[in-house]
């Protein structure tokens, strides 16, 4: 996480990561959540924040998906049905369940397939927010498999050229197991930012970078400034001279692989409905495992052993800093005041006990 992104001390409460997994599974409770869907729901959320992925742990979503829910946009209950099934695939209706309560489980239904078959895929459609979507091909890491994930929906990506906004930040994630080392786990938006990014910007009265967002017609806003009300993002690379076909082309790829290939769905959502891809890769199916993960970890070696530019400390790969910040489990996770503020405002308000005093 950048630096502008983290909670400046002044701002900072540290919370022991037991302590909040227990008040976020009762407000979930509280909130009509059933105990596995509260339980899962929860681990995405609390999981994010020990590896430092802020912008979609606890602080920056629980409320949301709250009010989504009281809203009406949520629906706490699912009744999630397979609508198509082969050995290696199913097609699932969420029936507007949230994605993080409802998407651990369809990742290992994924995951027993793929140990049969070799490879599967999950398609969910009629959905909800992912959350953090590392979550899930980790899942699929752990138990020595490569996972993916893509999730898609919304309008708050300006197009290469365009001017008003056709896509969502539709995010892809991949992670692969390893052996000593820690895992590879790539997490990237289609987008320069992700858009989660942009509400801690305003939570910390912090500035956006050059070439992150559009202005009211499409062009990059090109100097630093206080994230606008609205916020429309560029996609990766920001401007056609640097790339942003790429980042264009990535969203659109999500979009296709998920809502389109489940029911033809894009556009303007409306409801927040959201769709999903999961795939599961047995490494077993290709390698020994074990000759795999020798592998895996000599390639990562190779690649920190690289000589850092002038100025560097170090070269790094995807996933490490995240698993570094995990020694939030044992040092707590620092959450901004206003944050736990809230987290206590609606403890009380469901006559449970509250997280501080």
């Amino acid at each position: 996480m950048l630096e502008h992104f983290t909670v400046s001390e002044s701002e900072r409460i540290t919370i022991a990561p037991s302590a909040l997994r227990e008040s976020v599974v009762a407000l979930f409770r509280a909130n009509g959540y059933p105990q596995p869907e509260a339980d899962a729901a929860t681990d995405v959320l609390v999981t994010a924040d020990i590896r430092g992925v802020d912008t979609h742990g606890v602080s920056n979503m629980l409320r949301r998906y709250l009010q989504m829910t009281a809203e009406g946009f949520v629906n706490p209950v699912p009744n999630w049905q397979i609508v198509r099934e082969t050995p290696s695939t199913i097609a699932v209706d969420c029936d507007r369940g949230l994605g993080i309560a409802v998407l651990p489980r369809l990742m290992e239904i994924a995951i027993e397939k793929a140990r049969k078959i070799g490879s599967a895929t999950v398609l969910a459609g009629n959905g909800r927010h992912a959350g953090m979507l590392s979550y899930y091909p980790m899942q699929a890491s752990e138990r020595d498999m490569i996972g993916y994930a893509v999730t898609a929906g919304g309008q708050i990506m300006v197009p290469t050229y365009g001017g008003e906004p056709r896509l969502g930040t539709n995010p892809h994630s991949w992670a692969v197991p390893t052996g000593q080392m820690a895992p590879f786990v790539l997490d990237v938006s289609s987008t320069v930012v992700a858009a989660n990014k942009i509400d801690l910007l305003r939570r910390h009265k912090a500035e956006l970078m050059p070439g992150w967002a559009a202005d009211e017609q499409g062009a990059p806003i090109d100097e630093p400034r206080l994230p606008p009300e609205f916020t429309w993002l560029l996609p990766l690379g920001s401007t056609r001279e640097s790339g942003s076909q790429k980042g264009y082309g990535l969203g659109a790829l999500a979009q296709a692989l998920t809502g389109v290939l489940f029911n033809g769905e894009f556009g303007d959502y409306g409801s927040g409905r959201m769709s999903h891809m999961l795939t599961v890769t047995d490494v077993a199916a290709f390698s020994d495992i074990d000759t795999f993960k020798t592998r895996m970890d000599a390639f990562l070696r190779y690649l920190l052993e690289t000589k850092p530019m002038p100025g560097a400390d170090r070269v790094v790969y995807a996933g490490l800093l995240e698993h570094e910040e995990a020694q939030r489990r044992a040092d707590g996770i620092p959450l901004h005041r206003e944050v736990v503020a809230w987290l206590n405002s609606s403890l009380r308000e469901h006559n449970l006990e509250p997280l501080t005093d």
